[in-house]
């Protein structure tokens, strides 16, 4: 399997480790605020990745980190005059709520920021003795002068990661203005900030050494493979390089990092001004988690994905699309096959069935091409759709469990649709007219299935129905 690795800007091998499991990491949601669904693009994204890996058989062992201390959190909390710490495990509640909902269910591990103090005090106690740490009035600070390769993942110079230095790391009190923080002093006593009594001083973590203290304590200081969205790429991925590289001595810090793209919604960047501001639980009001999955599926995970309704409408079609097939195929299994049909094309559909599962694999193995995977799907369907009804038993059993199989691998499970008894009932009526050649009547039924919303297909094994698209 090959992945586009964003340090090399190539897609390289990912070696599958002898004796122990893949380790991944991915950053986590600060948990200030609902979770949106340019979050739930990025989890999804590696819920596919990981799911597929172990569907080849391998190990892995996903760690994703929560940020619970943190500038905005303690912005809201004082807004909110709450505690930060119990603002942020309200959140982090809500997070884990959405994840279950969107049915990702490949991670092992979520570690909370606050859990991993004394790792965070001894990665930059260390980081101070080898001279790329700093004590300034306010806390300590990662001396980026001090790292040569400070820049390799974003591909930016010292001199511009000054001129782009985060509000969350603004002071006056640094050396460099590209400096970031590894370790915040409590501002005023008494108040409401989170702060721990450590030999560093009275303070709290800054943002981007959470996450190294904490995948070192799971991974040691390099491991195989770093996820995130591509926003993180600077400067929190910039900064956990520089932070681990230089603590340990050893490089790289990470073999290949993975990197997701943009969630736009109407081609802008998701804001509540602009009221674009999509949550995770706000879009599965409206829509099956299926639908926020598909379109993942439907873009490649590094390419940007511009968000619309009419995008989930089309994910909603290409999903009863899919499962309307599957639906025929299972009819066909429960009955007799009818008699051969010369309207049915011969060929070996196990062969074409392998041909389309290697297809499959093969996309999939080259950096994750879903899109293209899925269109290995529909072209089956396309090839077998036309002639579905004179498949016999054998072969659509070898179709059905080839699509299962293939969905399965992508957390996607598809359900018959439910048919409401009334129109089964008006559907079987239908069906008597017509055996006693009483069309009229039989299609006065069908118009007035058709008026709520469904439609009736006649075939060798009776009425077919299916909501209308």
């Amino acid at each position: 399997m090959r992945i586009y690795n964003s340090l090399t800007g190539k897609k390289e091998k990912l070696t599958k480790p002898k004796g122990r499991p893949l380790q991944l990491f991915v950053c986590g949601p600060t948990v200030y605020d609902y979770s949106h669904i340019g979050h739930g693009r990025t989890y999804l994204a590696f819920d596919i990745f990981v799911r597929y890996l172990r569907f080849l058989g391998w190990r892995v062992f996903y760690l994703q980190n929560i940020t619970n201390v943190e500038d905005r959190i303690i912005d809201r909390a004082r807004r909110k005059r709450k505690n930060p710490l119990t603002l942020a495990k309200s959140f982090e509640k809500k997070y884990l709520e959405d994840i279950k909902r969107l049915k990702i269910t490949s991670v092992n591990r979520y570690a909370r920021a606050s859990d991993f103090i004394p790792q965070i005090i001894r990665q930059i106690r260390t980081l101070t003795r080898k001279g790329y740490a700093y004590e300034a009035k306010d806390g300590y600070y990662f001396d980026i002068a001090k790292f040569s390769d400070y820049g390799k993942l974003s591909k930016r110079t010292a001199a511009q990661a000054e001129d782009a230095v985060t509000r969350i790391d603004e002071s006056s009190h640094k050396r460099n203005k590209g400096d970031f923080a590894l370790w915040k002093f409590v501002k005023t006593k008494g108040g409401r900030e989170p702060a721990w009594d450590t030999p560093l001083g009275r303070g709290r973590p800054g943002w981007h050494i959470e996450d190294t203290a904490i995948s070192e304590s799971f991974f040691g200081p390099q491991y195989d493979v770093h996820g995130g969205a591509i926003d993180l790429k600077f400067p929190h991925h910039e900064a956990e390089i520089s932070q681990q590289e230089a603590a340990s001595g050893r490089k790289p810090f990470v073999k290949i990092w993975m990197h997701t793209g943009f969630l736009l919604v109407h081609r802008k960047k998701m804001s509540k001004s602009l009221k674009n501001f999509i949550t995770i639980r706000d879009f599965l009001k409206k829509y099956p988690p299926e639908v926020l999955r598909w379109i993942v599926l439907s873009h490649h995970y590094r390419t940007p994905i511009n968000y619309t309704p009419n995008l989930a409408s089309q994910a909603r079609a290409s999903l009863q699309t899919i499962q309307e097939f599957l639906e025929k195929l299972a009819v066909i299994i429960k009955h007799k096959s009818p008699k051969k049909s010369s309207s049915l094309p011969k060929f070996n559909v196990s062969k074409v069935v392998k041909q389309k599962e290697q297809v499959l694999h093969r996309v999939l193995q080259d950096d994750l091409n879903t899109p293209e995977a899925l269109a290995v799907i529909f072209s089956l369907i396309s090839r077998f759709q036309k002639n579905v009804w004179s498949l016999p038993k054998r072969n659509a059993k070898i179709i059905k469990e080839f699509i299962e199989s293939a969905l399965a691998i992508f957390g996607l499970t598809l359900r018959p649709a439910k048919v409401p008894k009334k129109l089964q009932v008006l559907a079987r009526q239908r069906e008597l007219f017509r055996h006693n050649k009483q069309f009229t009547q039989a299609d006065a039924l069908r118009k007035k299935i058709k008026r709520v919303g469904y439609e009736v297909e006649d075939t060798p094994f009776g009425p077919f129905i299916r909501k209308a698209v």
